[in-house]
């Protein structure tokens, strides 16, 4: 991280400072046990700054160049100790590069969901994540606000401290905000600048600056979110009722494929009785409604239409279907219908053959009548 030159007798001639760690933030310049001669050369690098410690109290800072630590380009440090006399004080200095660069890709993340009042769904919770940049704009701010006496400071000494105040502006300016949570996606660029610049006099009083915050996503519970998708299914529907009766659809046609399944035929016998009560108020016996019954008796409760079961067939490890009654009579007739032929029906417990079921028997036993006679 560091190179000393000992270029005459005990005393360090060159100070200078290289950093390969990308999360160094402040680094001291150690002497180990040596003075710093009078006239030494100190090296600041484009993207630092040195700052100058003696006896304790702040000397100087300098800006990216090369320096003769002599008293005519360092006179506050003259007034402080007596660095006229070529440094013959026994008292010793320190010298703490501070990295001025920017500290990128830095994440911050809500650790507990944030409540608000949102003008469509009321009272929610949501989370947030991201990252941001951080800059040292003030390295003698920074090192008496932060650093101290830490000879190598990085950046995950401060970051949780950072992702504390962007938490607490972004909670309170998203509660402010009155955008609602649908409309946040759309905003979060704003949202970003919003924050950051809520955020900058606090870290100005560290001597640091947030060039940067972005919000990658906002997120609400998954609760919220289920319910959230299941009322744009229903928006998707339309009407309620329609969405309703494509919903109990679905659910008789995934009953109705399950085996050994017993919810098909309850299923199907509710919506038979649900779609009989609705044909009976809305036409009379022959598709219109007489006169006498324009007013429908609200005590008559019609009977039940009678559920018609459907036939799946299983052959060579195959199923095929579902078939009608009547689609089974005509195989029967045909004969791709036999007695040995394995059939199901919902509420049916597994496979069966088809003379082993009492409404399919029946197609088998049945013979026309004799042929008349010729006269």
């Amino acid at each position: 991280m560091s190179l000393f030159n000992f270029l005459s007798g005990e005393f360090i001639d060159v100070i200078h400072w290289t950093d390969d760690t990308r999360d160094t933030m402040v680094w001291r310049f150690e002497r180990q046990g040596h003075a710093i001669k009078y006239g030494a050369k100190l090296t600041v690098r484009e993207g630092q700054a040195a700052v100058f410690i003696h006896e304790g109290q702040m000397a100087d800072v300098f800006t990216p160049g090369l320096y003769m630590l002599e008293t005519n380009n360092m006179p506050v440090l003259t007034t402080l100790q007596h660095w006229d006399h070529g440094f013959r004080s026994p008292f010793k200095s320190e010298i703490y590069f501070v990295n001025t660069t920017r500290f990128n890709n830095l994440k911050w993340g809500t650790k507990n969901p944030i409540m608000l009042r949102d003008p469509e769904f009321g009272p929610t919770r949501l989370r947030a994540f991201g990252t941001y940049t951080i800059r040292v704009t003030d390295p003698a701010r920074f090192m008496v606000e932060i650093v101290g006496t830490d000879g190598e400071f990085t950046m995950d000494e401060i970051s949780f401290q950072i992702r504390n105040i962007i938490v607490q502006e972004f909670s309170r300016a998203i509660a402010a905000s009155g955008i609602p949570v649908l409309d946040m996606a759309a905003n979060t660029a704003d949202l970003g600048k919003l924050v950051a610049a809520e955020i900058a006099p606090t870290l100005a009083g560290y001597g640091l600056t947030m060039p940067e915050l972005y919000i990658e996503n906002i997120s609400l519970p998954p609760a919220v979110e289920k319910a959230l998708d299941k009322r744009t299914s229903m928006g998707l529907a339309g009407d309620l009722g329609e969405y309703t009766r494509y919903s109990a659809a679905e659910a008789m046609t995934t009953a109705a494929a399950t085996p050994n399944s017993g919810m098909g035929a309850s299923i199907g016998a509710g919506m038979g009785m649900a779609m009989g009560q609705q044909m009976t108020h809305a036409a009379g016996p022959w598709g219109t409604r007489p006169a006498a019954q324009a007013q429908p008796d609200a005590t008559a409760v019609p009977p039940p239409l009678p559920v018609e079961h459907v036939w799946h067939i299983a052959e060579k490890g195959q199923t095929t279907g579902p078939f009608s009654k009547a689609d089974m009579g005509r195989m029967a007739t045909e004969g791709r219908l036999t007695r040995r032929t394995h059939v199901w029906t919902a509420g049916q417990d597994g496979w069966l053959r088809a003379e082993e079921v009492t409404e399919l028997a029946q197609l088998f036993t049945v013979l026309p009548p004799p042929p008349p006679l010729d006269d």
